[in-house]
């Protein structure tokens, strides 16, 4: 009897680690090797053909682990050229092979060198390239083609980045304002890999909107999920900062951070992997406003969320930024109980990021992106803290 319940409890063991198996993969090594020249033909002066090349074309319906899975033995080859022979004097090329990978990813080699990046659906990277055909020049004898593994880094292109410590309420907001069915519990880290959205509106307007797993103290340093989740907020045109009004505490082991310091430490996070971030236009949630006591803390921390800096006085040295974050709309909501603050926020995206976008194509001034889009917030509507 003992025997069974242990092959039974490790079938169980087994089966509940599944999922890390069926996981977001965000990162893939692959070998690429072009095809081999053909070789000539000295007596006649014949040429081989090129060989073909290994080429990775963007695509919106794949994402990584389908590429994983439709190829595993991770090896990508193009066809060699053909020789130079009586009948064919210029040796046809060897077909060159081409696959698809998600947009989004950046190649590089293994030693770190950067081959390119794939950002539009369609466009095509080459990775290998075929070897020269025989000719005059190389005795005629084909050449190898180039031949070495690549690794394809993933970084989600989205509009919006939900940047947050776990069970702040990202999940419930992403859920809410758009057609995202991502797993939601009351517990930290329910989202263990990316969910992307996407808003629409009447018009047939859609944003793109990206809820990436919990941050930690420390992510920037790799702790947790880390660089997994940090190097997908490079790739937003706007962050969306969601905190829990009641703070957070990971767990008892954790000190509890009160709502205004998780705010500091997510910004501290953000400027220790990358002080370019802070640049990037911002907007911060303070999510659960529907639990007790929640508008009296709102109210006492209201005037400090317009400026970090100040805030920054309040809280240990240890937590403080050295740069701060320019929120260019603070909102108090509740995402789970109220669609009115949900519809608003929706609303709040669009407006920042019409206006991101017609900046970004005036080419004509310099200009300030929190104080032109907070200008232009303004003038369409009331301010919403």
């Amino acid at each position: 009897m003992v025997f069974l319940s242990r092959i039974y409890l490790a079938k169980i063991k087994r089966a509940s680690r599944k999922y890390l198996k069926q996981g977001f993969r965000d990162s893939l090594k692959v070998f690429v090797s072009g095809g081999t020249g053909g070789n000539g033909l000295p007596k006649f002066g014949g040429v081989g053909g090129q060989g073909g090349d290994v080429i990775a074309v963007g695509s919106d319906n794949i994402s990584l682990q389908d590429v994983f899975k439709r190829n595993q033995s991770k090896s990508y080859t193009a066809k060699a050229g053909r020789h130079s022979s009586h009948n064919f004097i210029l040796g046809p090329p060897g077909e060159s092979l081409k696959f698809e990978v998600p947009v989004g990813v950046t190649v590089i080699t293994e030693l770190g060198k950067k081959i390119g990046e794939i950002n539009n659906k369609g466009e095509e990277l080459l990775l290998a390239k075929g070897g020269t055909g025989g000719n005059p020049k190389n005795g005629y004898l084909g050449t190898k083609g180039q031949a070495y593994p690549v690794i394809f880094d993933l970084k989600l292109i989205a509009d919006v980045g939900l940047v947050g410590f776990p069970n702040a309420g990202k999940s419930t907001l992403l859920k809410a304002i758009s057609h995202a069915k991502p797993k939601i519990a009351s517990y930290p880290f329910t989202t263990v890999r990316p969910n992307v959205g996407i808003i629409q509106y009447k018009d047939l307007r859609e944003i793109s909107m990206a809820d990436l797993p919990g941050l930690i103290e420390g992510a920037y340093a790799n702790k947790g999920m880390g660089h997994k989740f940090l190097k997908h907020v490079e790739r937003t045109k706007l962050l969306l900062l969601v905190v829990d009004i009641n703070g957070f505490q990971l767990s008892p082991q954790y000190p509890h951070r009160s709502c205004l310091e998780t705010v500091l430490l997510l910004n501290k996070e953000l400027e220790l992997y990358n002080k370019d971030l802070l640049e990037k236009p911002s907007m911060l949630v303070i999510n659960k406003m529907d639990t007790e006591n929640s508008h009296q803390k709102y109210s006492e921390i209201k005037d400090l969320l317009k400026n970090l800096t100040d805030a920054a006085r309040q809280c240990p040295e240890e937590m403080r930024p050295e740069n701060f974050l320019k929120f260019s709309d603070v909102v108090a909501i509740s995402a789970k109980e109220k669609s009115d603050d949900v519809e608003l926020v929706k609303q709040r995206l669009r407006r920042m990021l019409d206006v991101l976008a017609q900046l970004e194509n005036d080419d004509s001034k310099t200009y300030d992106v929190y104080k032109d889009i907070k200008d232009n917030l303004s003038e369409k509507g009331p301010s919403l803290v």
